[in-house]
C-alpha cells in the first residue's frame, strides 16, 4: 500500500534558530517592484523568523518573494506586488538573516555515489518499470486523497488509443485538472469531430484530402457555437479528452501561444492571465504529471514547490513527473531549478496507455 513520506520539520530548539536575528522586512517602493536585497524563494520549505516565531511560507513558488501580511508569509510574484508590501530581505538561507531553507524535510534516500560511475542520469536506456509500479500506487492514493494535475502537449490527440486511455483516466477520477494549450484541445476535438488530427486519420495515420483545413474548420465551428461546451452539445460529440473533461466536470486551462490558430474560445491570450489560472490549479496540486510539452512543463515546474501544506496543517510532499520522448526536455526541467521532478524518457502515447492498463481501467 502507498503511504506518504512523513515530514520532519526543523528543530527550532537548536542554538542556530534560537540565536538567529529577526528577518528584515522592507516595504516595496512601487507597485510591481521589490526592495533591494529581496529574498527569492525556492521549491523547498522556507521559514522566516518574525516576532520571535519561525513562520513557514505555506503556498510557495520559486523566483517569487516572501511578503509578511496579516501575521503570515504570502509568496507573491513581482508583478503582483503593491507599494508598501512588507518584503523579506536577505540572501542567506541558514538562519544568518532570520531565513531558513529546509531541503531535506522528507529525508529522501540518496544512494552513495562513487566518484566515477556509469549511468547516473535518466536516459532512454533507463528501465522505468519501477516508476510505473510506483505511479500505479501513487495515483490510486491521490485519486481519493490528493489532487492530480496533468500538463499535456498535443501528442495525445494524434493517437486513438492514447485519447481513449486519457479519457478512461478522467472517467475514473485520476484527473483533477488539465493544463494545456490551444493545440491539445484543437486536435483532440478535431479527432472527435472529423476523426483526424491535423488532417491525419487518428486510427490509420493516413493523411486525408484537404486535411490541412480540418483543424481550422474545427476551430471555426467551435467559435461559431461560442464555446466548447455548446459545440460538444450541438455537434453531438461523444468522445475525447476535452469531451471527458466537460462530462465529468474536470477543469482545464488552455494557455495561449503567439503561434496559435484561431484560437478556441477559452484559450487565454494574455500570458499573465494564463499564468494566474494555471497557478490557481497548482496551488492545491499534490501530484503533477507533465507530458510532451516543454514550455508548459517548465512553466508548471517553476510554479510548483516540493511540498504542500494541507488544511489540517500537515506538510506533505508534491510528486512531479516529466514524461517525454526527448531526454533534452526531461533534463531541462531539472536544469531550470525543478529539482524534485522525476523524469521518464518514453513515448507519451505508450505511457498513458500503460497507465490505463496498469490501473485496470
Amino acid at each position: 500500500m502507498f503511504s506518504l513520506k512523513p515530514y520532519f520539520p526543523p528543530d527550532f530548539s537548536e542554538a542556530r534558530f534560537q540565536n538567529a536575528p529577526e528577518a528584515v522586512l522592507k516595504p516595496a517602493p512601487f507597485d510591481g517592484v521589490a526592495p533591494e536585497h529581496y529574498h527569492a524563494m525556492s521549491i523547498f520549505p522556507e521559514y522566516f523568523k518574525i516576532g520571535g516565531r519561525w513562520l513557514l511560507a505555506e503556498e510557495s513558488r520559486m523566483d517569487c518573494v516572501a511578503v509578511y501580511e496579516n501575521g503570515k508569509i504570502v509568496v507573491r510574484e513581482f508583478r503582483l506586488l503593491k507599494k508598501g508590501d512588507l518584503i523579506v530581505t536577505g540572501r542567506t538561507e541558514n538562519c544568518e538573516e532570520g531565513i531558513f531553507m529546509h531541503p531535506d524535510g522528507f529525508r529522501e534516500q540518496k544512494a552513495e555515489k562513487d566518484t566515477f560511475a556509469f549511468r547516473q542520469n535518466r536516459s532512454r536506456e533507463t528501465a522505468f518499470s519501477r516508476d510505473y509500479d510506483e505511479l500505479y500506487e501513487l495515483l490510486k492514493y491521490e485519486r481519493d486523497h490528493g489532487k492530480i494535475v496533468w500538463v499535456m502537449g498535443p501528442a495525445f490527440a494524434f493517437d486513438a488509443d492514447a485519447r481513449r486511455a486519457m479519457s478512461k483516466l478522467i472517467e475514473n477520477g485520476y484527473v483533477h485538472a488539465v493544463l494545456a494549450g490551444n493545440a491539445l484541445a484543437t486536435h483532440d476535438l478535431e479527432g472527435a469531430y472529423l476523426r483526424t488530427a491535423l488532417g491525419q486519420d487518428i486510427y490509420t495515420q493516413e493523411s486525408m484530402p484537404n486535411g490541412h483545413y480540418n483543424h481550422l474548420d474545427l476551430i471555426n465551428r467551435v467559435r461559431y457555437h461560442g464555446s466548447i461546451k455548446a459545440f460538444i452539445e450541438n455537434e453531438h460529440i461523444d468522445n475525447g479528452i476535452i469531451y471527458s473533461c466537460e462530462k465529468y466536470g474536470v477543469p482545464y486551462v488552455l494557455g495561449g501561444s503567439i503561434r496559435d490558430d484561431g484560437p478556441l474560445p477559452p484559450v487565454y491570450g494574455d500570458v499573465y492571465a494564463a499564468q494566474n489560472a494555471m497557478r490557481d490549479q497548482i496551488r492545491s496540486a499534490t501530484t503533477v504529471i507533465s507530458m510532451a510539452t516543454m514550455l508548459h512543463t517548465i512553466a508548471t515546474g517553476n510554479m510548483t514547490p516540493s511540498y504542500r501544506v494541507l488544511p489540517d496543517g500537515t506538510v506533505r510532499q508534491i510528486y512531479f513527473y516529466c514524461v517525454d520522448v526527448s531526454e533534452f526536455v526531461v533534463n531541462k526541467l531539472a536544469d531550470r531549478g525543478s529539482l524534485s521532478a522525476r523524469g521518464i524518457v518514453t513515448n507519451v502515447q505508450d505511457f498513458v496507455v500503460n497507465l490505463q492498463k496498469g490501473l485496470g481501467l
